[in-house]
């Protein structure tokens, strides 16, 4: 099966780089390229890529702006987007978090990792990288006001596997950690995002930092 990627930077040798990686791999396709935000929305809806690859800050419309037209709450059939960070833009991140993001890398995270984060968003168990993610979430929840008690419906055993969730885990590293089977771990992924109201990891993770139920 080919996956078909869609890349959006406004750097040229930016996106030939990253093309170079991406179509390395035999089983990837990169079916188009965007100068700017506009122009990614565009190409997205009309080829339907299996994952979009989308830098933060773009002319015309930003990275969140380009999440949140192609994932957001309001989409009918939202697309699978990855947003390209320096990690120097906090709150740009984390508003493409909330706009339906489903994965983060730096630029400079090397081939292994981008490639990783892209097979995790088409496999619809989205990348939340410990270098990316959990520092971000960290350094926004300490400037959160501290929650009272966390009123939510999920069971002792979900909260193992929102904990884990949120330290970055891969499905199959939770199912090692917790002695339970793969299809387990998706069984109870599954029921966390249905019982909070969310869509994915990576916001099973914000969740988890913004009512500080993450664990040591």
């Amino acid at each position: 099966m080919t996956i078909r990627v869609l890349v959006a930077d406004d750097q040229a040798m930016v996106r030939g780089g990253l093309r170079l990686i991406l179509e390395d791999q035999p089983d990837f396709e990169v079916v188009a390229e965007a100068a700017d935000g506009a122009e990614a929305v565009e190409a997205a809806r009309r080829l339907r890529p299996d994952v979009c690859l989308v830098d933060v800050r773009m002319p015309r419309l930003d990275g969140i702006e380009v999440t949140r037209a192609l994932a957001g709450p309001g989409v009918a059939d939202p697309l699978r987007v990855v947003v390209v960070t320096t990690f120097d833009l906090d709150e740009y991140v984390y508003g493409a978090l909330r706009a339906g993001a489903t994965g983060f890398v730096l630029k400079d995270c090397g081939p292994a990792l981008l490639v990783e984060a892209v097979r995790a968003a088409h496999q619809g168990d989205a990348l939340v990288s410990p270098s990316v993610t959990l520092r971000l979430l960290r350094h926004l929840t300490a400037r959160l006001p501290a929650p009272g008690r966390a009123d939510h419906p999920l069971s002792n055993r979900e909260l193992e596997v929102v904990r884990a969730v949120a330290r970055g885990r891969t499905n199959q590293e939770i199912a090692a950690e917790l002695f339970i089977s793969l299809s387990t771990v998706k069984s109870h992924v599954a029921g966390i995002q249905a019982k909070l109201g969310l869509r994915n990891r990576v916001e099973v993770a914000a969740w988890a930092w913004e009512n500080r139920i993450t664990g040591s």
